[in-house]
C-alpha cells in the first residue's frame, strides 16, 4: 500500500500583499513553520508565481523548486481553478467572471475563452518543467443556470452543453497526455462536473480519457448531500489530487442545500476549518489509503468562522495526524505456519 504525503497547504486563500504573504519564499517560510511539506500554487497571482515563465523556462521551474527546497516543501500542484473556469463560462456570468482575465481580454467572450485555453496548457508545459504528474482545475460551466430550471430546459440543452464543453477540453486533455500531467477537476457546484453523475456524462465524451481525472474534496459533496465515501469507492481509480476542507450541513424549517441567498455564516451548508465540520476524515483517509491514493492531502482552508492563520496552523496538525503509515505485515502473521504446496494440498484433502 502507498502512504499519502503531507501535511501540504493551497496558497490561494492566503496569499496577499502584506508579507509574509505576498511573496513565494515568505509565504513558503511561513508555511513551513506551521509544519507543512507542502504547497500548491496558485498559477494566476503573480505575486507567487510567473506561470508563462515556468511554462517556456526549465531555469525559472528550477528556481521555484529551490526556493520551496530551502524551506523543506515539495510542490504538490500547480491551480488554475480561475482560467478552468473560464474555460467554459454561460453569458449570463460574463460579466462577473471578466474579473478573473486578464484585462485586455475583458468583455471579449472568445478572447477570454482561448485565453484561459492557453492559460491551462501553459500550466500544464509548466507542471511538467516542475515534475509534477498532476494538474488542479475547474471545468467551467455552461449549463450550470439551468440545474433545477423554471421553465423548463428546451430539449438537447444539457446534452449540446457537454458536447461543447467536451469539445473545449479535449485538445487540452491531449495537451496533458502529451506531457505526462492528469487534469484533476474540483467536483464543485457552480461548475458543470459537480457530482459523479456529471462527471462520468463528461468522461463519456471524451472517450474515458485517461487524463481526464478528479481532484477529490468531500466538503462539496456534504453541502450536496451526496455520499462522500461511496464516491471513493466508485471513483477512486480516477482521483489524483486531495483537498482536505471541512463541511457542515445543518438544514432547518427555513432552508436547506440551497441557502436562501444567505451569507456563508448563515447557510444551512457551510465550510469549516478541518476538525470543526461533519466531515468523517478519519474514514476518508482510510479509504483512499485502502486504494493506495499516494499523493499529496492539501489543505484547503475556507471556513465562515475561524481566522485563516488559526485554520492553517491547526489543518498541518489535522492533516498530520490522520495519515495512515502504512503497515508492511499482516496483523496476524505472528500466527502464519509456514506451509507449502503440500501442506498446503494435504489441508484441502486433495491427493
Amino acid at each position: 500500500m502507498k502512504m499519502i504525503k503531507g501535511p501540504a497547504i493551497f496558497l490561494a486563500q492566503f496569499a496577499s500583499d502584506t508579507a509574509p504573504f505576498n511573496s513565494f519564499d515568505s509565504i513558503c517560510k511561513w508555511a513551513a513553520s506551521l509544519g507543512y511539506i507542502g504547497v500548491q500554487i496558485p498559477s494566476w497571482d503573480g505575486r507567487l508565481f510567473d506561470l508563462k515563465k515556468a511554462a517556456d523556462s526549465q531555469g525559472y521551474a528550477d528556481e521555484v523548486k529551490g526556493v520551496a527546497a530551502r524551506h523543506g516543501l515539495a510542490i504538490t500542484e500547480l491551480s488554475t481553478h480561475l482560467q478552468g473556469q473560464l474555460v467554459a463560462v454561460h453569458p449570463a456570468y460574463d460579466a462577473v467572471f471578466d474579473g478573473f482575465a486578464v484585462p485586455e481580454v475583458r468583455g471579449n467572450p472568445k478572447a477570454r475563452t482561448e485565453w484561459a485555453v492557453d492559460q491551462v496548457k501553459s500550466a500544464i508545459r509548466a507542471s511538467k518543467r516542475l515534475g509534477l504528474s498532476a494538474h488542479a482545475t475547474f471545468s467551467g460551466a455552461l449549463a450550470w443556470p439551468y440545474i433545477y430550471p423554471w421553465p423548463q430546459r428546451p430539449p438537447g440543452l444539457v446534452e449540446e452543453a457537454f458536447d461543447e464543453l467536451a469539445r473545449r477540453w479535449r485538445p487540452i486533455l491531449d495537451h496533458a497526455d502529451a506531457h505526462g500531467v492528469d487534469i484533476a477537476y474540483e467536483i464543485h457546484p457552480g461548475e458543470d462536473l459537480h457530482d459523479g453523475v456529471s462527471y462520468e456524462m463528461f468522461l463519456e465524451r471524451v472517450n474515458n480519457h485517461r487524463r481526464a481525472n478528479l481532484l477529490y474534496d468531500p466538503s462539496h459533496f456534504v453541502l450536496q448531500q451526496l455520499d462522500y465515501l461511496d464516491y471513493i469507492d466508485i471513483y477512486h481509480d480516477r482521483i489524483k489530487a486531495f483537498h482536505v476542507k471541512d463541511a457542515e450541513f445543518n438544514p432547518t424549517g427555513r432552508q436547506g442545500v440551497y441557502g436562501g441567498f444567505q451569507s456563508w455564516v448563515n447557510r444551512a451548508g457551510r465550510f469549516r476549518s478541518p476538525g470543526d465540520g461533519q466531515i468523517d476524515f478519519g474514514a476518508v483517509f482510510s479509504k483512499l489509503t485502502q486504494y493506495d491514493y499516494g499523493s499529496w492531502a492539501v489543505l484547503e482552508w475556507e471556513c465562515a468562522l475561524k481566522h485563516p492563520e488559526d485554520g492553517a496552523r491547526e489543518g498541518a496538525e489535522f492533516i498530520k495526524n490522520h495519515i495512515i503509515r502504512v503497515t508492511e505485515t499482516a496483523f496476524d502473521d505472528f500466527a502464519g505456519a509456514g506451509t507449502d504446496v503440500a501442506m498446503v494440498r494435504k489441508v484441502l484433502g486433495i491427493s
